[in-house]
C-alpha cells in the first residue's frame, strides 16, 4: 500500500476524531447549562414562622433559589425585620411581601386583620369548637338556639337558626379567665373574622343565645337559604314553617277639611223708580213707572 494514502487516510481520522470530540463537549456543556437553572440569592426563613409571628433577624437566611425568583420575594433583611406575619410560612420558603403585615402594623392577631373587617371572640366548649378541629384559616357557620322574644309562637319550642355562613377563622385556641370564686378556668376561644354589621349580631347573640359553629368546605362559598327548625318539628316530623310575616296596618291619615268657601258679599239691591213727563199744549204732567232692581255697592 501506498505509504502516502495510509498517511492521508490517518490524518483524515485524527481530525474527524479531534472534531467529534470538540462537537461532543460543546453539546454536553451545552445540555449541562440547560439542565441546571440559575440560581438566585433570596431571603428564606429560617424556622417555621406562624401567623402574628413579629420577624426578628435570626428567624432569616440567605440561600440560593434555583428558577424564577417568586413574585414579590424578600431580598434584604432590613425590608422584613420588624414586620408580622400574616400567613403561615415554612422553614426554607422564601419570604413574601403577600404574606407579610404592612410595617408598623406590628404582630399579633391585629395584624392579621383587614381592612374594613373586625375580629370577634366567641367561647366555645369542646363540642362547639368541632373537638379542636376548627383551626385558622378553616371556613364555618355560626347557628343559634334560644326562645325568641316573647316565648315561643305557637308553642313550637327552642328554635335554631343559621345566622352568618362562610365566616373565616382567624385563631383557635383557650384563654384563661376566672370563675366566680377568682378561680382560674381554661376556656376555649375562636376568633372569627366578621364585618362590623356581624360583629354587632354576634355579640347579641352570644349574650342571649347558644352558639353553634358548622364546619364547611373552603371551596364552598354558596350561602345556603335556611329557615330554621323549631323543637316541634323535631318531635312531629312535619317541616317547619315560620309564621309569616305581618303586615304593618297602614297608617290612616287625618282628612284635611277643604279650605272655607269665602262667603260673597252680600249687596245691597236698590230699585230706582222712571219718571216720565208728558206735556200737553201749556199742561204738563209725570207719570212714575217701577224700574229694574239695580246692584249698590
Amino acid at each position: 500500500m501506498n505509504k502516502r494514502f495510509v498517511s492521508v487516510l490517518l490524518f483524515a481520522f485524527i481530525v474527524a476524531g479531534g472534531s467529534s470530540l470538540l462537537l461532543y463537549r460543546l453539546i454536553s456543556s451545552r445540555m449541562t447549562a440547560l439542565a441546571s437553572p440559575a440560581t438566585s440569592q433570596v431571603l428564606l426563613a429560617a424556622r417555621n414562622l406562624e401567623v402574628g409571628t413579629l420577624i426578628r433577624e435570626t428567624d432569616l437566611k440567605t440561600g440560593d433559589w434555583m428558577g424564577a425568583v417568586p413574585r414579590g420575594a424578600a431580598l434584604k433583611k432590613e425590608d422584613v425585620v420588624g414586620r408580622g406575619v400574616l400567613a403561615n410560612i415554612y422553614e426554607g420558603e422564601p419570604v413574601v411581601e403577600s404574606r407579610l403585615a404592612a410595617r408598623g402594623a406590628g404582630a399579633g392577631l391585629a395584624a392579621t386583620i383587614p381592612e374594613g373587617m373586625r375580629a370577634v371572640a366567641v367561647h366555645v366548649n369542646e363540642v362547639v369548637g368541632l373537638a379542636g378541629f376548627v383551626v385558622p384559616g378553616m371556613r364555618v357557620d355560626v347557628i343559634i338556639s334560644g326562645n325568641p322574644p316573647g316565648g315561643s309562637r305557637n308553642n313550637l319550642g327552642m328554635l335554631t337558626k343559621t345566622i352568618l355562613q362562610n365566616i373565616a377563622v382567624l385563631s383557635a385556641g383557650q384563654n384563661i379567665q376566672k370563675d366566680a370564686e377568682g378561680k382560674p378556668v381554661s376556656v376555649q376561644v375562636v376568633n372569627l373574622l366578621v364585618t362590623p354589621e356581624q360583629a354587632e349580631v354576634l355579640s347579641l347573640a352570644s349574650q342571649e343565645t347558644r352558639i353553634q359553629l358548622v364546619l364547611r368546605n373552603p371551596l364552598d362559598t354558596n350561602v345556603a337559604k335556611t329557615s330554621g327548625t323549631a323543637m316541634s318539628s323535631l318531635f312531629s316530623g312535619q317541616p317547619f314553617e315560620p309564621a309569616p310575616r305581618a303586615r304593618p296596618k297602614p297608617v290612616m291619615k287625618a282628612a284635611v277639611a277643604p279650605p272655607p268657601i269665602p262667603v260673597a258679599e252680600v249687596k245691597e239691591r236698590v230699585t230706582i223708580p222712571i219718571t216720565v213727563e208728558v206735556i200737553h199744549g201749556s199742561r204738563k204732567s209725570a207719570t212714575n213707572f217701577a224700574g229694574d232692581p239695580e246692584v249698590k255697592p
